[in-house]
């Protein structure tokens, strides 16, 4: 249960570092907007890949500890 939290603490963190560094950006003028409009799939890929990476870390620590 502990392990849970940590996770998601940890992705809680990512999640407002990166809402907070596009709207810096944008108070800087730079247009996050227009590239996040084209870009979003890639957050979808990377979230994929971070859940299949501990998916399978978490599997493999599960078969050596039984």
């Amino acid at each position: 249960m502990a392990k849970k939290h940590k996770n998601d603490s940890l992705a809680w963190g990512i999640i407002l570092i990166l809402i907070g560094a596009i709207f810096l950006l944008d108070n800087i003028n730079i247009d996050v907007w227009d590239a996040f409009a084209r870009l979003w799939p890639l957050v979808i890929i990377a979230w994929g890949v971070w859940k299949l990476y501990f998916g399978i870390k978490e599997r493999s620590q599960d078969n050596t500890g039984t």
